[in-house]
């Protein structure tokens, strides 16, 4: 397959209608990149990032960076992908502790996305925002797929928030969500899926704040990002590192003056989310939530 190929088939939603989907075109990229790229370029500032650059056929563009200690291979990821579904099927069921079973449901998650992410940097110059959409809006879907295959009923979608005032119903503040988990009428949870939380980690937080204050409930709010890192790029010295595009100031200042979020995810954990006081007890990888966190939502 050509990456003309690959570019036209991501440039159509209607092409990932479900997890098998999704898993064969994550197949079809790697298996393309494994014979097909220029160079593979190591960031200068954090060496397990790498950035593809395509041959001609790609304009000799260089995709955005990719965690090489979380990113599978061709061969590995045919392996460990069949065994990604069978552990969403029976999650309830799994071993709790067993890192090898957590690693795979965070690193099959994040290569999947990666690669519809980096095909879209084959697109033209001056595409960036078109592919910056579809990025978000297949990432959005994947998610709900990964929670739907776990067998539990999730939507993205407008809430009515009835707005009382004396007692009675004046009027409904509409909300668009990108994950609402709901049992019967009653809304569990509400999430926001982001690629990286780059321009909208203020939002979630008061989005929170804001509803959970119309509604007169404390209904959990989580937010799961993929990463935090974007290219750097010294064009006068041709190094190419990465740059973060969290911002702990504002994560910690919100958490602590305004409200706390109920759970914040991310498949490509950055270091100091790890170690810094108040973020530690907040973030967490993407594997917490399938096997623990949902659950006590619910």
């Amino acid at each position: 397959m050509k990456l003309k190929q690959l570019v036209d088939k991501v440039k159509d939603k209607g092409n990932f209608a479900d997890l098998k989907a999704y898993i064969k075109f994550c197949d079809e990229y790697l298996n393309y990149i494994s014979d097909n790229l220029q160079a593979i370029i190591v960031s200068q500032n954090e060496n397990h990032y790498q950035f593809y650059q395509y041959k001609k056929e790609g304009n000799f563009q260089i995709t955005r960076p990719v965690n090489s200690n979380l990113m599978y291979g061709t061969n590995e990821f045919m392996k460990v992908s069949k065994e990604f579904l069978r552990i969403l099927r029976t999650i309830k069921t799994i071993n709790k502790k067993d890192d090898a079973v957590r690693n795979i449901l965070n690193n099959v998650t994040y290569t999947i996305q990666q690669t519809i992410g980096a095909t879209l940097d084959g697109l033209p110059a001056g595409k960036s925002n078109t592919a910056r959409k579809l990025n978000g809006d297949l990432f959005e879907l994947f998610i709900r797929l990964i929670i739907q295959e776990m067998g539990i009923s999730c939507r993205s979608g407008v809430v009515q928030v009835p707005v009382i005032i004396k007692g009675e119903k004046a009027f409904d503040m509409n909300y668009q969500h990108d994950l609402i988990v709901e049992k019967g009428t009653d809304i569990k949870m509400i999430g926001s899926i982001k690629t990286s939380s780059k321009d909208r980690i203020d939002k979630i937080f008061i989005d929170k704040f804001l509803y959970n204050k119309l509604t007169e409930k404390a209904t959990p709010h989580i937010a799961i990002f993929l990463n935090d890192v974007q290219r750097k790029n010294a064009k006068q010295e041709n190094r190419y590192g990465i740059n973060s595009t969290f911002l702990p100031g504002h994560f910690k200042g919100y958490t602590v003056k305004l409200n706390p979020l109920d759970g914040v995810y991310y498949c490509d954990i950055r270091p100091n989310m790890q170690t810094e006081d108040i973020l530690k007890d907040h973030i967490k990888t993407f594997d917490n939530l399938l096997i623990e966190d949902i659950w006590q939502f619910l």
